[in-house]
């Protein structure tokens, strides 16, 4: 373990500016505090099918025994708002939700996969690092692996945790990602920062499933992100409806945050919104194929789905499409007439989705 690094926290942070972060903390490895938390929560069954959660158990709350010999966690995050995307980007968003015939992609997957994108960058500030002190024991994170990554961004100063539970900043908002270095070379932690929600309750209100079930408690077996993602299961027919035409992910806690409004927008052309996220319709997306799907979706975290969830999910938003006033005869008509045409090739679980859209659509 190296105890004296040869470099300062100015320094980090001028070459983490310089990689396309917006900021650099540093969070010591202590996380006992977190742990009866997470033990709740994983108690409540509020992972759903993310089995992969309670097999890790612990192991998220002790950084030194996902990579032994770390003694201090780097963490970053980095702006996804591509420039050009208006003062006005939230009123833009909750119109786009209301136009029923149309997809909605959660915007932080308009761009380039994250993934790929932080974890280059993360590598390249490590390898920065070990030039600077020698040989470095380290390990880079960005959504993956057992990993606390809002604990150890709140602890070390990147925000605070908001009331949906993800990481809010004074002048940054929430739409950022977050990325760590797992190091055994001891840094000074960063001063966290105080909270500043107060008695706002607008995300949880704002929430279409009632996902919020309390201030800083999340059950992601009714969120949509979880639900059109992570989940490879049918959709619940009760929480359907309420996901109207959102086919990856939900913006909709963030959308209604007041801290959003100092989101800040990124220089990195990897976030710049790809064809056709940002107007993309829901018939023209049913009428892909798997190899379209492919094509369209190569670098994007939308491919992660697979094409089985992205049809379920589709057919879920065609029918929604289906019950709502204000769709003209013909476009109902295509929709149906698409939604049949599929059921006969179709899998049990998606001829099931298929169905629940053809049925009882509105009549006007």
């Amino acid at each position: 373990m190296m105890t004296q690094p040869a470099l300062s926290m100015k320094q980090l942070q001028t070459w983490a500016q310089a990689l396309g972060f917006a900021h650099l903390g540093v969070a010591d490895i202590d996380l006992r505090s977190a742990e009866a938390g997470l033990q709740a929560w994983l108690a409540a069954g509020f992972h759903g099918s993310m089995d992969y959660m309670a097999r890790h158990g612990l192991k998220r709350a002790r950084p030194a025994e996902l990579v032994p010999g770390t003694v201090s966690v780097i963490t970053v995050r980095m702006d996804y708002l591509p420039e050009g995307v208006g003062d006005d980007w939230v009123a833009v968003s909750w119109q786009r939700t209301g136009q029923a015939t149309q997809a909605v992609v959660s915007r932080y997957a308009h761009g380039r996969d994250y993934h790929k994108v932080l974890r280059s960058r993360l590598q390249r500030l490590a390898e920065q690092i070990a030039d600077a002190v020698g040989p470095l024991g380290h390990r880079v994170f960005t959504d993956s692996a057992p990993v606390l990554e809002c604990e150890l961004a709140a602890r070390s100063g990147q925000g605070w945790r908001g009331k949906h539970t993800l990481v809010l900043n004074r002048s940054g908002g929430s739409m950022f990602f977050l990325g760590e270095i797992y190091v055994d070379l001891a840094l000074p932690p960063s001063e966290a920062v105080s909270a500043h929600c107060g008695q706002c309750s607008a995300c949880i209100n704002a929430c279409p499933t009632g996902a919020i079930v309390a201030p800083y408690r999340l059950d992601a077996r009714r969120c949509i992100s979880y639900l059109t993602i992570e989940h490879d299961g049918p959709i619940p027919l009760a929480l359907r409806a309420a996901m109207g035409n959102r086919i990856y992910g939900c913006d909709d806690c963030q959308l209604a945050c007041p801290w959003n409004k100092y989101a800040q927008t990124t220089r990195l052309p990897d976030f710049a919104a790809r064809e056709p996220w940002p107007q993309a319709n829901l018939l023209a997306l049913w009428a892909w194929d798997e190899a379209a799907f492919l094509r369209h979706t190569e670098g994007s975290a939308i491919r992660r789905m697979g094409f089985a969830r992205w049809s379920r999910n589709l057919a879920v938003a065609l029918g929604n499409a289906l019950r709502a006033p204000g769709v003209d005869v013909q476009t109902r008509q295509a929709m149906q007439a698409a939604l049949a045409a599929r059921r006969a090739t179709a899998s049990d679980m998606l001829r099931e989705h298929i169905d629940w859209a053809l049925a009882d659509a509105y009549e006007p």
